[in-house]
């Protein structure tokens, strides 16, 4: 018998695979800290024979050179891929044993990017499972515009056709585990779900059920702004990527972290936003542990900009460490653990903001004071509806386009207040006087403020 185990990265929104039989198995598309694939492999009692990649990711480092070196294992990459780490070659149709009577069938997929390549587990010859990386994702499909704009539209229609051959070739029992698609920017639209079949895709997936023109016109509109980190994952991947190194960072001290800040260097505060709220290191910026910790920072820093980490426990610095280093982010300038007391110097006082809802935004507006309401959601999101008189930044260009926010008192809200959190805190470092909203969207008509539709 066969299994395969799932290894998540939520706040990535990836999802890597072990399959496997009795004694070995193959690693499919392995995140960089390899040892949450080791672990299961161990459980298993069964060796990493094969490490695969469905394609040069620009998401995220790749653990795959490193697994197989430590492991021994086989590196197979799609042969088109321009890499220069020693791999081997995979074309369409090569097939390569994982087992007895377990064995690895590459198709062709191209799509989100141009060697993409999706794998077939077979089992005495029947399809068991399809790993498809970012090709066929549940409900939707992998992005094509990562790799070269004047490729888009080339590689979009390359979706159609991949997915179209994926749902050709396997039964619809087949389950697809893609590696996209649980929060993932590389995803083209919001993908729901953690499971799903090739006969649940070929009712439901737009690149199933719309002719080329029409999935290819809607997939192109419905695309967003690219993660600014995406621009130096590719390159790591193709290159090979050094050994993650998630030694604890040295300690810095109160004088330490205000030089860090005076030099202009970014010391980020990895408590809930509420904690922050109440009291934090002025200048510093509060990207939230438990969110989207890596996609955020990665996407906000000058990318090689010295980055200081303060967290409310050890557990919670190795966790953020160990989260940035999957994009790159590979070692904290200094860290330093407890609160605002143990973080800023003598005589200094934390600075704070308040955290409201959009009832009392809407308290506010009819007190007559002087509120400017900041929006810092994505476009997608926006055009759904948006508080009317409201100015529109999305927190990713935000630091750029402070000069574009009117003078008062900035309430700035997203979707449900993680965001928010972060472009209050940008804001507050900048001086300006910040009220976060820590509240859902949908709370806004109900509130009594006037929610414009299109």
């Amino acid at each position: 018998m066969f299994f395969v185990d799932t290894v998540a990265t939520p706040g990535l929104g990836n999802h890597s695979h072990l399959a496997g039989g009795r004694s070995t198995a193959v690693a499919v598309d392995p995140p960089r800290d390899i040892d949450r694939m080791l672990v299961p492999a161990a459980r298993r009692g069964v060796r990493i024979a094969l490490v695969v990649e469905t394609h040069v990711h620009n998401d995220y480092v790749t653990g795959g050179p490193e697994l197989a070196r430590v492991t021994g294992a086989e590196y197979l990459v799609p042969a088109d891929a321009r890499v220069s780490v020693p791999r081997t070659p995979v074309a369409d149709g090569d097939t390569v044993d994982v087992d007895d009577g377990l064995a690895l069938h590459a198709l062709a997929t191209p799509g989100h990017t141009p060697h993409h390549t999706s794998y077939v587990l077979r089992e005495d010859g029947r399809a068991v499972a399809v790993f498809t990386g970012g090709s066929l994702l549940i409900g939707t499909v992998g992005r094509p515009d990562l790799v070269e704009p004047r490729l888009t539209r080339e590689l979009a229609l390359a979706q159609h056709a991949s997915a179209h051959r994926l749902a050709g070739e396997l039964p619809d029992e087949v389950p697809v585990l893609p590696t996209h698609g649980f929060g993932s920017f590389c995803t083209s639209s919001r993908a729901k779900g953690d499971a799903t079949t090739i006969g649940e895709e070929r009712a439901a997936n737009d690149a199933l059920v719309k002719d080329a023109d029409a999935f290819v016109a809607d997939l192109l509109a419905g695309l967003e702004d690219i993660p600014a980190y995406y621009a130096y994952m590719g390159p790591v991947n193709a290159t090979g990527p050094a050994p993650v190194d998630l030694t604890p960072p040295r300690r810095a001290d109160a004088a330490e972290i205000a030089a860090r800040l005076a030099a202009g260097e970014w010391v980020v505060d990895l408590r809930g936003r509420t904690a922050f709220a109440e009291g934090h290191v002025g200048g510093a910026f509060n990207f939230e542990a438990d969110g989207k910790l890596a996609t955020y920072l990665a996407w906000l820093i000058p990318w090689g900009k010295p980055v200081t980490l303060l967290a409310e426990s050890p557990g919670q610095l190795a966790g953020a460490q160990r989260e940035l280093a999957r994009v790159g982010i590979d070692r904290p300038a200094a860290a330093a653990i407890g609160g605002p007391a143990d973080w800023l110097r003598d005589g200094e006082a934390p600075r704070s903001y308040p955290l409201a809802s959009f009832a009392d935004l809407a308290e506010a507006r009819e007190r007559g004071e002087r509120v400017v309401v900041l929006d810092v959601r994505r476009d997608s999101e926006r055009v759904k509806g948006r508080v009317e008189g409201s100015v529109h930044i999305p927190v990713h260009h935000l630091r750029a386009r402070t000069d574009e926010i009117p003078d008062g008192v900035v309430w700035v809200h997203c979707a449900a207040g993680a965001r928010a959190a972060i472009a209050a805190s940008l804001l507050d470092a900048a001086g300006r006087d910040v009220v976060a909203v820590d509240d859902s969207f949908e709370q806004a008509a109900p509130a009594g403020l006037t929610v414009a539709r299109p």
